[in-house]
């Protein structure tokens, strides 16, 4: 299950004998900022927690969250990421049949599998850039009485908008809907899009902190529901299923609600110039796409005559990873998703992709449009 995912740098390094720190992982979608200024620090000040039993139900966390997010505490958990509570669901929701919006994160089918759920997929049209279609998803939800869905969705960094997904979980209150919303700080007025205050009965949220503030070593996610379906979620959850360190993290990062705040501003800000220059150093390749993205990746497709397998190998062997898109249902061996970074790194991978389109070209005797990428 868990061979499917990208930033596995560590075979990587095996593989080439060096550090990890050596490898630029633009397969993993963090920050590109990195964690906010003095969290790093903040924790190395307090490695000694990592010598005590943290709070067993994480309350203090949870309620410190809450009141970041203005939210009622009792419609708030913390737990070891979000993963934890996508495998977690089929048991506590007692789901017996699932819907899963595609083409999406695996996770959600395996946990379905884990728990011998059986579970189908509507997938988004490649001609409609891969935005989902709320009339073929009502279609599809059949007998299903879960539906999976990733806003902004990953791996294609598209977005339903709020009033949308209102109207699809209002009309279908029998129904259970997971929005997994771990990349919607990256959107603007993300909080606003937010699903958390919906106040539906049937509608569970999903929040990471992991991938906006670049700390995913430390597992640490929440689920927001109605207090009804957080006892449920209560009943199954591990006793200290948060470590120390995550607890610290979390209180830093509440507790300076002005500065996190801020933090998230600049790093919208910093996405919204990178994305729209990468797109540029794409808009004339022949034959290849970046489409539309909310998110701080972009799914591409490649020209029909190149190997993705062979451009992710080529660039893995020079320290630089890529997610290989082949895996994903409903997508194929055409395309991959590319993780902004860096300013000089974004230019430098699209100089090296729009290379290898026009190699490649000139070996298939196929027409090129531009020859250099500037971003």
């Amino acid at each position: 299950m868990i061979s499917g995912h990208g930033g596995n740098i560590y075979d990587t390094a095996r593989r080439l004998g060096c550090l990890t720190r050596d490898i630029i992982d633009m397969s993993s979608n963090m920050n590109p900022l990195g964690p906010p200024p003095g969290l790093l620090d903040y924790l190395a000040e307090n490695i000694a927690a990592a010598t005590q039993l943290p709070e067993v139900d994480s309350t203090e966390i949870t309620q410190n969250f809450a009141a970041y997010l203005d939210v009622d505490a009792q419609h708030l958990l913390a737990g070891n990421g979000t993963t934890q509570f996508i495998y977690s669901i089929p048991q506590v929701l007692e789901t017996r049949r699932a819907l899963i919006v595609g083409p999406t994160y695996s996770d959600y089918a395996d946990a379905c599998s884990l728990n011998h759920v059986f579970y189908s997929m509507v997938t988004a049209s490649e001609s409609a850039d891969f935005r989902p279609d709320l009339g073929r998803i009502t279609n599809s939800l059949g007998r299903a009485d879960t539906i999976f869905m990733c806003n902004p969705n990953n791996p294609t960094g598209s977005l339903i908008p709020k009033a949308e997904l209102l109207s699809l979980c209002s009309s279908h209150p029998q129904k259970r809907f997971i929005i997994d919303e771990s990349y919607l700080p990256f959107v603007n007025d993300g909080d606003k899009k937010s699903m958390i205050n919906a106040g539906f009965e049937n509608v569970i949220v999903l929040l990471s902190i992991s991938k906006i503030f670049a700390i995913p070593g430390l597992r640490i996610g929440f689920v927001a529901a109605t207090d009804n379906t957080i006892e449920k979620f209560r009943q199954y959850r591990l006793p200290w299923s948060v470590n120390g360190l995550a607890h610290k993290a979390v209180n830093y990062l509440t507790a300076r609600k002005h500065l996190t705040d801020s933090f998230i501003r600049k790093t919208r800000e910093f996405i919204n110039i990178q994305r729209e220059e990468f797109d540029k150093a794409f808009r004339n390749i022949y034959e290849l796409k970046l489409y539309p993205s909310f998110a701080p990746y972009f799914l591409v497709r490649m020209p029909p005559w190149i190997s993705v397998d062979s451009v992710c190998a080529g660039l893995a062997n020079d320290k630089i990873l890529i997610r290989n898109c082949s895996n994903f249902t409903g997508l194929s061996d055409r395309f991959i998703r590319i993780s902004l970074k860096a300013p000089e790194t974004n230019r430098m991978l699209a100089e090296k992709l729009v290379a290898i389109v026009n190699r490649s070209a000139v070996l298939n005797q196929r027409p090129r449009k531009k020859q250099t990428a500037r971003v």
